[in-house]
């Protein structure tokens, strides 16, 4: 950037699309929903109910109105912070949401912090030693993991470690009968250690572990490659052979002037791969029976619970468009030679 006052231009800027683009998104999926074929009052009443009963739940429900009378409710609630009620258990939707979330979130920053170790551990190995074994081996382990099915290799982890081996739990977040501890943040693991209940702990652990592991080991693929095939240009630079001639130590030049430069492409692919985990924690979610978001759109979208998805779809939306426009900003707060 080259002064402040760009960069805090651009900041307004980033900020000022957001609305924008989960009012295009919130938009999408209300005119998508209603053009899917399936209706609400079947999936609640069952095809074989009587017409009057269907067209008092249908009344009930707003689902008689014309559709820009829906929309327009709908936005209006939007703007006010209402997500609205399901259809199905007449629950607030942000009532579902926030017993779902903590869960998908707690999956979800698991399975980033393992995908990252791993991940990057590899890439660097396969760029400090180019063309060797263990950087040929870091390509095949990206290239596999990139390309496995997650419900597939969700499913072989679940018959190798849990029905097999028998080292850890099929599924679930807690064995059935379990009480769980008073939920002060909604993170089971945290909420367990806050209680003190050294059971629950160990117990939420070993549920944690398989989806967790699952997914990250899936995200790893990708941390790898980014992080192996940037070090490597950058290792190739006329600034790093500069710094090498001059008798600099290689760890030095490796880690003081290398690795740092790699950073802004891995923070971009960092902030995708967020969003990536959208899409595969559904299949972890339903595989592994993990009581998350995912899993209650899955449910909602089977019953046609319109306020439910669309609640869901708009706060998992928000997290990647906020993810999204943090990391533009922080970019360009890092690297100079941004300029708009």
């Amino acid at each position: 950037m080259s002064s402040k006052k760009d960069l805090f231009k651009y900041i307004l800027s980033r900020l000022t699309l957001l609305p924008i683009m989960l009012w295009i998104i919130s938009s999408l999926v209300f005119i998508l929903l209603r053009i899917a074929p399936g209706d609400p009052v079947d999936a609640i009443l069952g095809t074989r109910a009587n017409e009057f009963a269907r067209e008092s739940l249908r009344i009930k429900l707003g689902l008689d109105k014309p559709l820009i009378n829906q929309y327009i409710e709908y936005l209006n609630q939007l703007i006010h912070g209402n997500l609205g009620i399901s259809l199905n258990t007449e629950e607030p939707v942000k009532l579902i949401i926030s017993k779902a979330l903590p869960a998908s979130l707690e999956l979800a920053i698991f399975s980033i912090l393992i995908a990252s170790l791993v991940g990057y551990l590899i890439g660097f190995l396969g760029a400090v030693n180019p063309e060797s074994k263990i950087d040929f081996l870091g390509r095949i382990f990206g290239i596999g993991t990139y390309s496995l099915p997650p419900f597939w290799a969700a499913m072989l982890i679940q018959i190798i470690f849990a029905v097999l081996l028998g080292w850890l739990p099929i599924g679930g977040r807690l064995p059935p009968g379990a009480i769980p501890p008073p939920p002060i943040t909604g993170f089971l693991l945290l909420d367990s250690i806050l209680d003190k209940n050294i059971e629950i702990i160990f117990s939420s652990i070993q549920h944690l572990i398989l989806p967790s592991v699952t997914l990250g080991i899936l995200l790893s693929g990708i941390f790898s490659r980014a992080l192996r095939l940037n070090l490597e240009e950058v290792l190739k630079k006329d600034y790093i052979e500069a710094a090498k001639s001059r008798g600099i130590n290689n760890a030095r030049v490796l880690f003081k002037h290398a690795l740092p430069n790699t950073l802004l492409p891995i923070l971009t692919i960092t902030g995708l791969t967020v969003s990536s985990l959208v899409g595969g924690a559904l299949l972890i979610e339903i595989t592994f029976s993990w009581p998350g978001i995912a899993l209650g759109l899955q449910e909602a979208l089977n019953q046609r619970d319109y306020p439910v998805v669309q609640g869901i779809v708009v706060i998992i939306s928000s997290l990647v468009v906020m993810i999204s426009v943090g990391i533009d900003i922080a970019i360009a707060y890092i690297d100079p030679r941004v300029s708009y």
